[in-house]
């Protein structure tokens, strides 16, 4: 279920000790042997091999700092999600603190296909950090797209667009000694050239899927700016591997939208389904549904269920309660909002258990909230 100390020293892939029973993922046979000297066209053949061998998957849990976690990336492939990205893990934390690698990365049999995100500024310390978790993923991803004020001051995420000659280092590094593929997820660039050139080195060194978010570094409110799906266009058209998208998508409508406008082989989401994790299973909330809207009706299926059930899987997947306390305020934001004192109880708990939880959920019900989410006919 999470690694321990055992991975300090990870064993060849091959190795008959490299599956411990503590964790649930079954390790996979290395799905490409490191190649530094393959052609362009062949590591290009290669990216989609591997690709097409997962399924092609379209609809895909984005990576979220504490929470995309297992129990959630569970959940969201119950309801739809056909791949998913950890947490982003700090790439130097994760190779020194045992502790931090138990708790941070859990994975199970069912948690496939699977991107594990790291954030790195030394390519030797990235590929000390990912070699312990290859043999329990599909793609191991940089981080080059993360914005925040703690990205800045630890020199990683969208902060290495400045850097472009270290971006290159840690992709290279990746792809010429991993025996799985690498991936990456990015911001564009203001200047379109910029994305489109960043983009195409990124191929280059060895990144053998991209995902864009198509917003620049700045633009980090995504309720208000619109993500560019021209720019994210772009990119598609100008590069050979796999390309994701990541910005608007809020149900399955924006999904459908984005593939034919974007032509891209799939879509992540983030915030939407923070509050509504079925959301690639078609459902909505009411926010997304327009006056008169014809088709729309109840999906026999609301928040509250849906928090039992991340409950459920995470009393069998055990997370930290600060991610399940972010969780339950996302996921019944609305109800909290009707009934302010049951949230100020539940922020009052300095120390939570499951029993109060599920309570509490049957407390809001039994206070008469009802918030479904609906479903369009098509």
């Amino acid at each position: 279920m999470a690694i321990d100390s055992i991975t300090q020293t990870l064993p060849p892939p091959d190795s008959p000790t490299n599956n411990p029973q503590h964790l649930c993922s079954e390790t996979t046979s290395p799905l490409l042997t490191p190649n530094p000297y393959l052609t362009f066209d062949a590591r290009i053949e290669q990216a989609w091999t591997h690709w097409k061998s997962l399924g092609e998957p379209k609809l895909i849990v984005a990576p979220m700092v504490d929470n995309s976690e297992l129990p959630f990336r569970l959940l969201c492939r119950k309801y739809g999600a056909e791949g998913a990205y950890t947490p982003m893990l700090h790439s130097r934390i994760f190779t020194e603190n045992e502790k931090y690698r138990s708790t941070e990365f859990t994975t199970c049999k069912e948690d496939r296909p699977l991107f594990v995100q790291f954030c790195a500024n030394d390519p030797d310390t990235l590929l000390e950090a990912a070699r312990r978790v290859e043999p329990y993923c599909d793609y191991v991803d940089i981080n080059l797209g993360c914005p925040q004020r703690i990205a800045k001051r630890g020199n990683y995420g969208a902060f290495l667009m400045d850097k472009l000659p270290l971006v290159k280092s840690l992709v290279e590094k990746l792809a010429q000694n991993l025996n799985v593929p690498v991936s990456c997820k990015i911001r564009i660039f203001p200047d379109l050239q910029d994305t489109l050139n960043y983009a195409k080195m990124l191929e280059d060194a060895g990144c053998a899927l991209l995902a864009v978010h198509g917003r620049t570094r700045d633009e980090k409110d995504g309720k208000k700016i619109r993500a560019n799906w021209e720019a994210i266009r772009a990119v598609k058209n100008a590069l050979r591997i796999p390309v994701l998208a990541n910005g608007n998508i809020r149900h399955m409508d924006d999904v459908k939208r984005c593939l034919e406008e974007t032509g891209v082989d799939g879509v992540l989401s983030a915030e939407t389904l923070l509050e509504n994790p079925a959301l690639f299973a078609g459902f909505r909330t009411v926010e997304w549904v327009s006056d008169n809207e014809e088709g729309v009706q109840d999906g026999k299926l609301d928040q509250a269920d849906l928090v039992v059930e991340y409950l459920k899987l995470c009393e069998k997947y055990p997370v930290p309660w600060r991610m399940i306390r972010a969780h339950l305020h996302k996921m019944l934001g609305d109800w909290f909002r009707v009934h302010p004192h049951v949230r100020d109880d539940f922020n009052a708990q300095n120390i939570l258990s499951f029993e109060f939880l599920y309570d509490m959920v049957n407390r809001l019900r039994e206070l008469g909230v009802s918030r479904p989410l609906y479903v369009k006919n098509t």
